[in-house]
């Protein structure tokens, strides 16, 4: 059985991610690191622009980085999976 993880649950329901203790790595590998924190018991799916805040970096920038990230992570499998309004992306432990 899968579990599934959205970014829309509460704070208290979802482990957080401390931007301060991971902000000497690229932009890339802050947002790869957040991934595969939150898809670690299964799979989430999210917009950009409502994990912006949590990762430091814009929609825009989440969006090119998720396309890079989509072909060289090996932890995650990223999927874009819909469109409306913005890209929703489907992420999962590998």
């Amino acid at each position: 059985m899968r579990q599934t993880m959205s970014v829309t649950k509460s704070p208290q329901e979802e482990d957080t991610f401390d931007q301060q203790k991971h902000e000497d790595l690229s932009k890339e590998e802050r947002l790869h690191t957040y991934l595969a924190q939150k898809a670690e018991d299964g799979e989430m799916y999210f917009k950009g622009k409502f994990i912006a805040d949590d990762v430091g970096l814009s929609p825009k920038e989440i969006g090119a980085l998720m396309v890079k990230l989509k072909d060289s992570a090996t932890e995650v499998e990223i999927e874009k999976w819909s469109y409306t309004g913005a890209t929703t992306w489907r992420v999962e432990s590998v």
